[in-house]
């Protein structure tokens, strides 16, 4: 079930820190809770933790405020979200930007690259679990970076009534349910369109988070049988 949560009418003018004028688009979020996530109850503890804690914070109303990690100012961006949601965490070598992050999980070789998947359905998206960090490129004009990622986003499960993965971040543009969402909030995982710019870099488990065992059990993007079919989602 969709929740679109309030908002003012009006784009809010603020100061930022050079003292000029910076206008910043109403929040429009939505939230929904783990009762609606398909084996929610199967994940381990952290990873029940971290996600609780995403939809804690999708339900404060943030809007989408670049270079800021912390709710008292109203909103945060995609990298200053998860950032703000690990190290709240415990996680407290978390780094701040999104292409750090996903050399940080490649670093300690759980990063996932999906390079070659051209659907949600690919081989490459098996793994995908609850909990994961999922990274794309492209998505802005960057300055060259180690990995070109530019965008994260922590990946909940599926939704237990419409059976689409769903993902938790920050986003002044991606949608959730045919809505389109402005600040933290959930959204669907689409995969982009095949002849953009953006695509999915990959994905993996935040260091430390789950213990192996643990990690192999958990549910992937892709039931086993005779749970639902196979997702076919639209590209986005």
């Amino acid at each position: 079930m969709i929740r679109p949560l309030t908002f003012s009418l009006f784009a809010t003018l603020i100061l930022n820190a050079g003292g000029t004028e910076e206008v910043r688009k109403p929040a429009a979020v939505s939230s929904l809770e783990t009762t609606e996530l398909s084996d929610f109850e199967q994940q381990s503890e952290p990873v029940k933790k971290l996600i609780r804690e995403a939809l804690a914070l999708t339900k404060l109303n943030l809007t989408y405020v670049f270079s800021s990690s912390d709710p008292k100012l109203g909103g945060m961006d995609c990298s200053g979200t998860i950032y703000h949601l690990l190290l709240n965490q415990g996680f407290t070598q978390t780094p701040r930007q999104s292409d750090e992050m996903g050399q940080w999980l490649q670093d300690k070789g759980t990063l996932n690259r999906t390079d070659k998947a051209d659907s949600l359905t690919h081989a490459a998206f098996n793994a995908l679990k609850p909990g994961d960090l999922i990274f794309w490129s492209g998505t802005y004009e960057a300055t060259p970076r180690k990995l070109p990622i530019t965008h994260v986003m922590l990946y909940l499960g599926l939704h237990k009534t419409t059976q689409k993965p769903v993902i938790f971040g920050a986003s002044d543009g991606r949608t959730y349910e045919g809505q389109k969402r402005t600040g933290v909030s959930v959204f669907n995982l689409t995969m982009p369109k095949a002849d953009g710019k953006v695509s999915i870099y990959g994905f993996g488990s935040v260091p430390g988070l789950v213990p192996a065992k643990a990690t192999s059990e958990s549910a992937s993007l892709e039931p086993a049988k005779p749970q639902s079919p196979q997702i076919k989602p639209k590209a986005e």
